[in-house]
């Protein structure tokens, strides 16, 4: 089940009942292991009256919680016109100078879209829906640069950016569908380039979901290199509960590195400190045990986690370069549900966040800033 259809399944089911770094030390922080965290909802949770505090109660701005805790990396979504107002160029470019202010690095995930991009659903910004093949490829151009370049001026360029988010079925349906990979491929060169024009030190990454799917890692990437697509680095979701086992996430990873010559990172991962919620909207996941010995609390989310890692720093050749715990500030604040166009929605992810349901630091933020 996909991150999107699970949440809009479980919609349905409630209504029926330091600023930048210098050059050689941002260098040298890229080579490091990537300790990172998305936190794409923390602009709307501190608007709604979010706070976020140490296991000891202690309150803190979340992103200090993270640096202090030894994340070094956080990821940002981009919206193209999101009808929240969140997730758009502004409250990136703020995010990523408080990121980088704190000496992390950033990644920036383009979704190409106004909302929700997954496998599942890959919709064209309203205002590209008439758009041609070559339109298409201006505005994805125009749309990287524009939020790229606002970073640069604003002194938060990013170190690595996501062209399109989990493409396993493409992107900009139905034009660059996965039945449409040479408009797909198009797409994808025009976001590098404009990824190298306006950011040349930063490193381009494609990104699929299911990341124990060695078959369609293959098939997506060759297609794309016979195609003319380039890439710095290859990123994967995965949810364990989802995704299949962690030798099968092993294998991906090794033969992804191995196949292309590329680092590898696990760029989206979660798990339950928790098998209740919080704001009585029910959660994605809220079995007992989501995975066979994990059990959905503070030990079992810091063990796969620790598991999760194992895996990436076990690929050759040190190209196992990273894990993203992928939403860890997006806790039950009222009006920050996971619905741009309904401001009522709730959240169905907060028990996988890594604050629980007081707020406080989970013991598994230790574990990722310590990886």
């Amino acid at each position: 089940m996909k991150r999107r259809t699970a949440l809009t399944t479980a919609a349905a089911a409630l209504a029926a009942p330091a600023l930048a770094l210098g050059a050689a030390e941002s260098a040298q922080a890229q080579t490091a292991f990537a300790r990172g965290a998305d936190i794409s909802s923390l602009a709307k949770s501190e608007a709604k009256g979010g706070v976020y505090m140490w296991a000891d109660g202690w309150k803190e701005d979340a992103i200090w919680i993270l640096q202090k805790s030894g994340v070094n990396w956080i990821r940002l979504k981009v919206w193209v016109n999101p009808a929240d107002g969140y997730n758009n160029k502004t409250h990136v470019v703020n995010v990523a100078k408080r990121a980088r202010a704190a000496g992390m690095n950033v990644l920036v995930d383009f979704h190409y879209t106004d909302t929700w991009a997954d496998p599942g659903a890959q919709t064209k910004p309203a205002a590209w829906a008439n758009y041609s093949v070559a339109q298409l490829k201006t505005a994805v151009y125009d749309h990287t640069r524009d939020v790229l370049g606002a970073m640069v001026a604003a002194g938060a360029a990013p170190q690595m950016v996501q062209v399109g988010n989990e493409l396993n079925a493409g992107m900009l349906w139905p034009t660059g569908r996965y039945d449409q990979l040479d408009n797909l491929a198009q797409f994808l060169i025009s976001g590098a380039n404009a990824v190298r024009a306006t950011v040349p030190a930063a490193k381009v990454m494609l990104h699929l979901a299911e990341g124990g799917n060695n078959s369609v890692f293959r098939w997506f990437f060759d297609a794309m290199k016979a195609r003319g697509v380039t890439w710095d680095t290859i990123g994967a979701s995965y949810y364990p509960y989802w995704h299949g086992s962690l030798s099968g996430l092993q294998s991906n990873l090794n033969d992804m590195a191995s196949r292309y010559g590329k680092p590898v990172y696990v760029v989206e991962t979660a798990y339950p400190f928790n098998p209740g919620d919080r704001d009585g909207f029910g959660n994605i996941i809220s079995a007992s045990t989501p995975v066979s010995g994990y059990p959905a609390s503070y030990a079992g989310q810091q063990n796969m986690l620790t598991a999760i890692a194992n895996v990436v720093k076990a690929v050759p050749n040190g190209r196992g370069a990273g894990v993203f715990w992928w939403e860890a500030t997006w806790t039950a604040v009222a009006g920050n549900g996971w619905d741009p166009y309904d401001p009522n929605s709730k959240n169905g992810w907060e028990n996988q966040a890594l604050f629980d349901f007081a707020w406080k630091a989970t013991p598994a933020l230790k574990t990722l800033g310590t990886l």
